[in-house]
């Protein structure tokens, strides 16, 4: 998909804030991987990276006509009310305090949210929900994460007549890297995917507005461009 770079959706992408060593240095910096980058530019949107930079971070939101909250690090228990399990990573504030404003200023607003991977987590708990701190003790696998730094691969069933269904068809081979995933749904969600064992692998908002959430990661399908040209279309309507 083209689109010329006036008339091009400016899709905002949340970034890690993380050392990084690039050249000469070795530096706090706000990172992202290239794959969500290249999604959006690929399905006609312009990316532009938001740092976690605490509530000063809803205002960028007026700058943009979508939001793609990224993927990393495991959402702190305390924001869903549970104690940490032994498997939890440490805590993040700098990122989830500015992704929670973040998605409530995209809901408040209309602004068409693809949510991935630690995104959809977040969307939940920022919808009222919990999540399951680690999967293989409630599914009894490792099949979503079977390897520290790469990926499994997960067969998903897609709900007919859901939005996904539209962009994606009833199923899709996906990229997985989660040990933990949606427990109790947060308000006005519905799941709209799961994987063979049962967990959760996509959700939406019931409104009509673009609100779509998942636990796998699309921006590591060089191919399947489908999910980042669905939010690029919805941000251009």
């Amino acid at each position: 998909m083209a689109s010329n770079a006036s008339d091009a959706p400016v899709i905002g992408i949340t970034t890690y804030m993380e050392q990084t060593r690039f050249g000469l240095w070795d530096t706090p910096a706000a990172v992202l991987g290239r794959g969500y980058l290249d999604g959006v530019a690929a399905a006609g949107g312009v990316p532009v990276l938001f740092p976690p930079v605490g509530e000063v971070t809803a205002g960028l939101l007026s700058r943009v006509d979508g939001l793609l909250v990224a993927g990393g690090a495991d959402i702190d228990p305390v924001h869903y009310g549970a104690d940490r399990a032994p498997e939890t990573g440490s805590a993040r504030p700098d990122r989830d305090l500015a992704e929670h404003t973040l998605i409530e200023a995209a809901l408040a607003n209309g602004v068409p949210l693809l949510a991935v991977c630690r995104g959809m987590q977040l969307l939940n708990v920022v919808l009222g929900g919990t999540l399951h701190q680690h999967l293989p003790y409630v599914f009894g696998n490792t099949d979503h994460l079977p390897k520290l730094g790469s990926f499994g691969r997960v067969p998903v069933k897609i709900a007919p007549g859901s939005r996904l269904s539209t962009i994606l068809g009833s199923e899709v081979d996906s990229y997985c890297h989660h040990h933990q995933s949606v427990d109790q749904l947060g308000v006005g969600l519905v799941p709209v995917a799961w994987a063979g064992d049962g967990v959760i692998e996509a959700v939406e908002l019931t409104d009509p507005e673009f609100v779509v959430g998942v636990q796998w990661h699309p921006e590591e399908d060089g191919v399947d461009r489908r999910l980042f040209e669905a939010l690029v279309e919805a941000a251009r309507a």
